[in-house]
């Protein structure tokens, strides 16, 4: 199967799914995958996130070689919310290298603090930044604080989470 003639012929759940079990743990299939990721066209890269999301899920350890440069392309700010929600989604999924752990904290701590990104993207960031932040109490109370200021002013389902996480 060609990925990305794969990507660009049908939108579906069907064909994502079909797509995820090709890929299956197939190394070189998932690079495949984030050569597309990476690219940044902007449909493509839109459908390839989701994807690769569905795969970590089933298949964590694929996006390890690639998390660092994955960090480093969420700071981009012509990101589609939809990457930035399948990436934060995935760091759910996957244990974050203690080389990692305070980049990916401080990026997903100030994804919660900013109010105009989707409730799904602060959501999925509150997850992984407590899931980080549970044995260090300091850090922990710096979250519980920020979400607190928040709590007010935020939708049924971020509220729902934090109660969760929290």
């Amino acid at each position: 199967m060609d990925i990305r003639e794969a990507l660009m012929a049908i939108h579906s759940k069907r064909q994502a799914m079909a797509i995820v079990e090709f890929i299956g743990d197939d190394a070189q299939h998932f690079a495949e995958l984030m050569k597309i990721v990476f690219a940044g066209e902007y449909r493509l890269t839109h459908y390839a996130a989701g994807i690769m999301g569905y795969c970590v899920e089933r298949r964590p350890e694929l996006i390890r070689p690639y998390l660092t440069k994955l960090l480093d392309c969420l700071k981009r700010d012509d990101l589609h919310d939809a990457v930035k929600r399948n990436v934060v989604r995935l760091l759910q999924y996957v244990e974050i290298p203690r080389g990692l752990a305070g980049k990916v904290y401080a990026y997903c701590v100030d994804l919660v603090d900013d109010a105009c990104e989707p409730v799904a993207v602060r959501a999925f960031a509150l997850t992984v930044a407590a899931r980080i932040a549970k044995p260090e109490p300091d850090l922990m109370n710096e979250l519980r604080l920020i979400v607190r200021k928040h709590l007010p002013h935020t939708t049924a389902a971020f509220q729902k989470r934090a109660r969760e996480v929290l």
